[in-house]
């Protein structure tokens, strides 16, 4: 499953503008901070709807002005991970992967509660709070979440910018494991130099 993304949008007083086609595994955004590549992420997980062009993921059209096709954010089963994990802070971690599970068409799921955790590794975690979880531990429930959501691909928005060195490597292993072993097109944003060459089979530079 491939991206095929061309796009254009405005925001404030310049133009956000990206074209790329990304085979499957891995495509990076590589760029400095502010050159567009949120925004793009965001475009493709339909967050923010573009002024022209196409956004397709697979054969699947997710966008096209021309066709005046815009499917909304529910309906691309786009698994989002942020730099911060985002997860509830009222939910234990069994209840932050629930989450994801109950969101997900139950025709459409790959993926159980119990894969997922032996995937991850995060069966010790299940009945902790997200302030008690390490950087490192919250992006592996973050993952987990958004492979239960049933998603057709993964978008990642700078999932190590706030880790230290150890973490880094430990969820670098997990994103190699999500491309070959599970074989989920990526959608990644960075602006690490060394962290996209290690993980993409496709670069995109923005800037």
């Amino acid at each position: 499953m491939s991206f095929d993304v061309c796009v254009t949008r405005q925001l404030g007083d310049r133009v956000i503008a990206a074209e790329f086609a990304g085979e499957a595994g891995l495509t990076a955004l590589f760029g400095p901070s502010g050159a567009g590549k949120s925004s793009v992420l965001n475009m493709v997980a339909g967050l923010l709807r573009p002024d022209a062009g196409h956004i397709m993921v697979g054969d699947v059209t997710l966008y096209s002005s021309a066709d005046g096709i815009d499917r909304p954010a529910r309906a691309r089963r786009a698994g989002y991970v942020f730099q911060d994990g985002r997860l509830f802070p009222h939910k234990r971690v069994r209840d932050n992967l629930l989450y994801g599970w109950n969101l997900a068409n139950p025709a459409e799921r790959w993926m159980d509660l119990d894969e997922a955790v032996r995937f991850l590794g995060i069966g010790h975690l299940l009945n902790r709070w997200p302030h008690t979880l390490s950087g490192g531990e919250a992006q592996r429930v973050a993952i987990g979440r958004a492979l239960l959501s049933a998603p057709r691909f993964l978008l990642m928005d700078e999932p190590l910018a706030s880790l230290d060195r150890a973490r880094r490597e430990d969820i670098m292993a997990v994103i190699v494991r999500l491309r070959d072993e599970l074989k989920l097109p990526i959608l990644y944003v960075s602006h690490d130099r060394e962290e996209v060459e290690q993980l993409a089979t496709t670069i995109v530079p923005l800037d």
